[in-house]
């Protein structure tokens, strides 16, 4: 689990293909890197990967040819920007919200528009998604917890105030570029019951 509070800026050193499929070595930036192991996950730009090789500069993971397809991973460019956020700790806070690291679909950047410091970003997103985005609930936009502030039928809103934009990959984006978006958890859940609570209610 991830929090969404991006932890570091790194790179996409290569790409290795691999049997059909890919290995990435993504170069850790501003990432702190003590303490790595093999096999803990780390969020690059939304998508939970497994640490299989690392050293002091970059680490490996193996990206399967469904995370390929169904993220942005398989578009990257060798020294394009990612995000990046190791696993949560249990007795970390919790600043952001609940990000599992399974992207839900591809959006891509709509409009940005200047607001005083800050900068609102419109995104379009699958339809099929837009039914779990909600005024004033959080989304993941490519690793990064973000509050809805606006939501019609063809995307959402947010608000990316100087510190966000300065330390993630969205200060390198622009209109056009496609993102990676993990819905609320939450609203996943409670589709679910109310699913589970209609059947029962028709047996």
């Amino acid at each position: 689990m991830f929090t969404g509070l991006i932890e570091g800026l790194g790179q996409l050193a290569s790409r290795e293909v691999r049997d059909g499929d890919a290995r990435l070595r993504i170069a850790v930036g501003t990432l702190p890197f003590d303490g790595v192991t093999l096999g803990e996950s780390v969020s690059v730009n939304g998508v939970c990967l497994t640490v299989v090789a690392f050293d002091a500069m970059h680490f490996d993971v193996d990206a399967s040819n469904e995370t390929l397809a169904l993220t942005t991973l398989g578009r990257l460019a060798p020294g394009q920007a990612v995000n990046l956020e190791r696993a949560m700790r249990p007795d970390g806070r919790l600043g952001g919200h609940l990000v599992s690291g399974h992207v839900d679909g591809v959006g891509s950047v709509a409009a940005i528009v200047d607001d005083a410091r800050a900068q609102r970003w419109r995104f379009g997103a699958p339809p099929a998604l837009m039914k779990y985005i909600a005024q004033k609930g959080s989304i993941c936009v490519d690793g990064v917890s973000l509050t809805v502030n606006a939501v019609d039928a063809d995307g959402f809103e947010v608000a990316l105030i100087p510190h966000t934009l300065a330390h993630t990959a969205f200060g390198q984006a622009g209109v056009g570029d496609a993102v990676n978006l993990e819905v609320d958890l939450v609203a996943r859940y409670v589709e679910r019951l109310l699913a589970a609570r209609a059947q029962e209610a028709a047996a």
